[in-house]
């Protein structure tokens, strides 16, 4: 049965259900961050216990209310179904986690594939159709459904209003894990520094987005990220009126992680800024 014959609705609120279960399970861990199992991926890359389980229980509520449609999660992997899949980060911005810091969430997106009948269009290629963002430390709740709109705790968001890079302050993630995109990426962040109001840089690529989408942040850009950190805060960005968009122009969404996000004033100056500096694509992206 194609998505657009399904219930949405449901589908949304399965999603902010598993984003309140897996934050509480953070929150839970948040005062006793000392006792956490902590394991390294890879060179600034970690996982505790509390992404976890916050992970399974993400799963397991998905996969009781929603059995049809497959999960693919930054710890487990999972299992990918023909009718949609789940796009899971249980939690964005571990470092800050881990270090005391309050600024992380739990994202969630419903990816349909190429083909799904949307009322009255045809995806011509796989697209997040829904979109959760929960700041379990703000209370704050993002939600976002293809085609519909963008809320933040229930009141419709949209980007902000600025129409020149001056006037903007921008976000950004500096490279953390994989530094092969450095050259790429550090003479387009001295280029913002020089031609926006400012830069910020707060470790949570699904809150950035999210703030494009609310319009906090009026762009933001990163690279080198994963399906997970930007499938739902792409829908948010997009739903509140903005474009967010792969930096090399090759991905109808940037599911390989290198992106830019704006006001649809904005964006087109944002990457006009990165795209001299942007050469050979890296091909360390993970495949959604």
């Amino acid at each position: 049965m194609p998505l657009s014959r399904m219930p949405l609705s449901a589908y949304l609120e399965a999603a902010v259900t598993a984003a309140h279960a897996a934050a509480s399970i953070l929150q839970g861990y948040a005062s006793k961050r000392g006792e956490l199992v902590i394991d390294t991926k890879m060179r600034n890359d970690l996982v505790s216990q509390a992404d976890r389980e916050a992970e399974n229980a993400c799963i397991n509520l998905l996969q009781e209310r929603c059995p049809e449609i497959g999960i693919i999660a930054e710890e487990s992997g999972g299992q990918r179904k023909e009718l949609g899949n789940w796009v899971i980060d249980p939690l964005d911005g571990t470092t800050n986690f881990l270090h005391g810091i309050p600024h992380y969430a739990v994202s969630i997106a419903l990816v349909a594939p190429a083909g799904t009948q949307m009322d009255h269009t045809t995806l011509a290629d796989d697209t997040p159709i829904i979109g959760v963002v929960y700041d379990p430390c703000r209370n704050e709740l993002f939600t976002a459904v293809y085609g519909v709109g963008a809320w933040l705790n229930g009141v419709r968001i949209q980007c902000s209003a600025s129409t020149t890079l001056q006037d903007s302050l921008l976000a950004t993630g500096l490279p953390f894990r994989d530094f092969s995109f450095s050259a790429q990426y550090m003479p387009g962040l001295e280029q913002a520094l020089l031609q926006t109001r400012g830069i910020r840089r707060m470790g949570a690529a699904a809150l950035d987005l999210a703030w494009v989408a609310c319009g906090r942040y009026d762009g933001y850009w990163e690279m080198g990220l994963a399906p997970w950190d930007v499938a739902a805060g792409t829908l948010l960005v997009r739903e509140a009126q903005g474009l967010c968009e792969d930096l090399y122009q090759r991905e109808a969404w940037p599911s390989g992680g290198y992106l830019y996000a704006a006001n649809r004033a904005i964006a087109p100056q944002l990457h006009a800024m990165l795209k001299p500096y942007l050469t050979t694509k890296p091909t360390t992206t993970v495949t959604p």
